[in-house]
């Protein structure tokens, strides 16, 4: 947290600077302009030299302001976002709230683990990961979330994240300038509907014609001021009309080709400043280096052909301002041009555009795994098995308050599942969701919550956290049937983690007990690794028949004090204690 004092209090000092900086210029500015005005009203009046000699100094004298201006408009907004994010990280830290997007949007209650392990949603590990700021940034995070990389590429996500990791500064000026971006989900969409568009180009009788009426109309106009032909005046005046008509033919063209881009030369120049960012920055992991190549196109980098894009989009703005179109069109067809070079750069650069994007993604993404692994010095990256052995050594949950939660020791070999029991309140719940959560940034190439860990990255398939479903139609006992279907079929075919937390509640005591003797038999015929928390005792005694697979597992509750005590340590054997008696007599229910 000292670090990001410190740089939030760096930052706030600059703003302070360049806020006052950009005052003066924006007063100088204001000055230059009624300066010009003053100059050119005396230039008016008395037809001297000086006056006019004065305006064009206070013009110019304008427009380098503006450049100024503009200059620290760019820093102010950097500087106030790079302050935000510092702010945002000690307010994290401090657990006062959690500043950042949710994903709720991502999920998926039909995904194997996304709902049961609260992946997305308020609180939850998308929410805490979460340190992107454009659109595809944040799906590539929750796809991430969703998805199990294959070995090869959990190592390169992990030597990756170790290198961003150390890059503090570089990872707070790229967010800042994703930020400032103003990305969202409908300017990214609406510029991959355009670049995938599929638009004829411009014929070859109108680019020549582009050029004819254009240089007819400068021939004309230098004609009359070289002659001051009056006549001259009126085949101007034709040659602009017709310009207009020619510019009218494409109009609905013109429109097609910037539909819903509003703003978007802005944030397509902000993506180009993001791969820019990229591209300048010197790099060691392999997986950063493949990324940084992949903004390598025609002898030039994607951030050159991302500007390019930009300053002609801007340029198309003009179409919008009746006075400026009729103006530029009338005389030089300005937008024809425009349209043809959009076309021209749709046809050379759009398939590679979407990549370049994508790598934006994956650099936030990697991103927000180096911010969590800085945020989380005690958290250790997983050493990587084929052999199908999990363990972990005091592991935890990852966003627990790190001054009360409680580690654990946990090894899935040699007997690969485990059976769980314990009262309610002592932590078999949390300790599901801890493997499962710990699993998932397994996969992903992320640190874990334990001081070691060594894994066979597997699929996670859980039954956690059901609900009725009024929009499907079905009950609450339906739907973990389903998923339990849902389990049993991915099994089929691959190995995988599975944690199953009271399964069928919904049946009686009987019917659950087998029920779910059944299913624990099924999953380790499938050499399922994981666990099943449950109350029936009996359950537990499935043991004796598969003592190499199975193993039991308790947390325990005691009674100090005419109270009831949680130490959630996991421990051997079948829980002993009972609570819910005590605790309904203490509460005075019974």
């Amino acid at each position: 947290m000292d670090s990001y004092s410190t740089k939030s209090k760096s930052y706030s000092q600059e703003l302070s600077k360049i806020n006052k900086k950009y005052n003066k210029i924006s007063l100088l500015r204001l000055s230059s302009v009624v300066l010009f005005l003053g100059s050119l009203y005396y230039y008016i009046q008395n037809s001297e030299v000086i006056f006019i000699i004065s305006a064009v100094f206070f013009f110019a004298a304008f427009i380098i302001l503006m450049r100024i201006h503009s200059k620290l408009l760019f820093e102010k907004k950097i500087n106030s976002a790079l302050v935000g994010i510092n702010e945002n990280e000690i307010s994290y830290l401090a657990k006062k709230n959690i500043p950042f997007e949710n994903g709720q949007e991502f999920n998926d209650f039909h995904h194997p683990y996304a709902y049961d392990l609260d992946v997305f949603g308020e609180h939850s590990l998308f929410q805490n990961l979460n340190r992107t700021a454009t659109f595809i940034g944040k799906k590539k995070l929750a796809n991430q979330l969703l998805t199990l990389s294959p070995n090869e590429e959990i190592i390169r996500n992990q030597t990756a994240v170790k290198e961003l990791s150390e890059k503090l500064d570089w990872r707070q000026n790229f967010l800042a300038l994703a930020i400032i971006s103003n990305d969202s989900k409908a300017s990214y969409e609406g510029l991959m509907k355009w670049s995938k568009f599929q638009s004829a180009p411009v014929s070859k009788g109108a680019i020549v014609l582009s050029y004819i009426t254009p240089l007819l109309f400068l021939g004309i106009l230098v004609s009359y001021i070289s002659t001051n032909e009056a006549i001259l005046l009126s085949y101007l005046s034709y040659v602009f009309i017709l310009n207009l008509v020619i510019m009218g033919a494409f109009f609905k063209r013109i429109q097609i080709e910037i539909a819903n881009a509003e703003d978007i030369d802005k944030v397509i120049s902000q993506y180009g400043l993001l791969l820019k960012k990229i591209e300048e920055e010197s790099f060691h992991s392999q997986k950063l280096m493949d990324l940084q190549q992949r903004l390598k196109f025609k002898a030039e980098n994607a951030s050159h052909h991302l500007q390019k894009l930009s300053e002609l989009f801007s340029n198309m703005d003009t179409i919008g301002n009746l006075l400026t179109a009729s103006l530029f069109n009338g005389t030089f067809l300005f937008n024809l041009h425009v349209l043809n070079k959009l076309l021209n750069w749709k046809k050379e650069h759009a398939e590679a555009m979407e990549d370049w994007l994508d790598v934006i993604g994956e650099f936030e993404m990697l991103n927000s795994l180096a911010n969590f692994a800085y945020n989380n010095t005690d958290f250790v990256y997983p050493t990587l098995n084929t052999e199908f052995k999990i363990n972990f050594s005091d592991l935890s949950h990852p966003l627990l308050n790190p001054k009360t939660r409680v580690g654990n020791e946990v090894a899935f070999h040699p007997q690969s599942f485990m059976i769980l029991t314990g009262s309610n309140m002592s932590g078999k719940s949390t300790f599901l969701r801890s493997l499962g959560i710990n699993m998932v940034l397994s996969g992903m190439g992320s640190v874990v919550c334990a001081n070691e860990a060594n894994v066979h990255p597997l699929p996670v398939l859980v039954s956690m956290r059901l609900s009725d479903s009024l929009s499907d139609s079905e009950s609450y006992f339906f739907a973990e049937i389903k998923r339990l279907k849902q389990i049993m079929d991915e099994l089929e075919g691959n190995a995988a983690f599975v944690l199953l937390d009271e399964i069928l509640r919904g049946t009686n005591s009987d019917d659950k007990r087998n029920g779910t003797i059944e299913v624990v038999k099924k999953v380790i015929a499938h050499k399922a690794i994981g666990a099943i928390a449950t109350h029936d005792i009996e359950v537990c005694l499935t043991t004796n028949e598969y003592p190499d697979i199975l193993t039991n597992k308790c947390f325990e509750v005691e009674i100090v004090n005419d109270d009831l005590h949680f130490d959630y340590k996991l421990r051997d054997g079948i829980c002993k204690n009972k609570s819910a008696t005590f605790l309904m007599k203490k509460m005075g229910v019974i």
